[in-house]
């Protein structure tokens, strides 16, 4: 029973990318009731209609938007247990020959950099402040925030390199450097909040198969112990973890659920 979730109000960003419908399905399933929140308001309603749950289409760059969302959730139930900041977004250039060069740090530009900057990590800011605040002054709640592999490690950039030993593109520095300062954002309000009984961890997933060419899946299988890319519900039981009472003695912590792929 205390991975349970029944009556309990779960919040997660980005429910309509990969993960983030993936996250609502494990919400769901463990009994949370789930908003579904999402700047793509069609995709919100979309998931929130598979698991029974309420959408909110939200801006988390704009604080305003936020609040909104926290106060919807709030009218649900008068609570908000979980917050699940899965929001983020990763470099797309216009062509494969643009990215090759803008992936380059010597040529990567600016705007990326800021643009990554501003949803990966700004952006997580007001949904702390304003959602953990509410959970604070309730004396409860479990705040999950999304890492990465790449928050830990360096990529490896031969993994982007093809079999006749041309690079594809290179994975840029944005991802990663936003990822590392979500790590030390929990950290921090893990330690803000420790007393006021919210629990804030992150959760860094590995790499998951989403029609990638092949030749990137087969080397990063190589370099992964478990010999593959994980699928998106691989992260179901540990997001279950995480939001339950079965952590309920664990806070400021990096749940590494990556397939072996940094103990190399």
């Amino acid at each position: 029973m205390t991975f349970s979730l029944a009556n309990r109000v779960a919040i997660v960003t980005g429910a309509a990318g990969l993960l983030g419908r993936e996250h609502c399905i494990a919400l769901a399933g463990a009994g949370a009731r789930v908003v579904a929140a999402d700047a793509d308001g069609p995709g919100a309603q979309r998931v929130a209609a598979e698991v029974g749950g309420v959408a909110a289409m939200v801006d988390i760059t704009r604080p305003e938007s936020v609040a909104a969302l926290r106060d919807r959730a709030l009218a649900l139930a008068g609570r908000i247990d979980v917050l699940v900041n899965n929001a983020a977004i990763n470099d797309r250039f216009e062509s494969p020959e643009a990215a090759l060069e803008q992936s380059k740090f010597e040529h990567y530009p600016l705007a990326l950099w800021q643009k990554s900057l501003d949803v990966n990590v700004t952006a997580t800011f007001p949904c702390c402040q304003a959602i953990g605040a509410a959970m604070a002054a309730r004396g409860a709640g479990s705040i999950i925030n999304i890492a990465s592999t790449y928050g830990i490690v360096a990529p490896d950039q031969s993994l982007y390199r093809r079999p006749d030993g041309s690079q594809a593109f290179y994975k840029s520095i944005a991802y990663p450097a936003t990822k590392g300062a979500v790590l030390m954002m929990t950290r921090f309000l893990a330690a803000y909040w420790g007393a006021a009984g919210v629990r804030v961890n992150a959760l860094s997933p590995g790499g998951v198969e989403n029609a990638q060419e092949p030749f990137f899946i087969d080397a990063y299988a190589r370099k992964t112990p478990l010999g593959r890319m994980a699928q998106p519900s691989d992260y179901r039981g540990a997001l279950i973890y995480l939001a339950s009472d079965a952590s309920a003695y664990m806070t400021g912590a990096n749940l590494v659920v990556d397939g072996g792929f940094t103990i190399w």
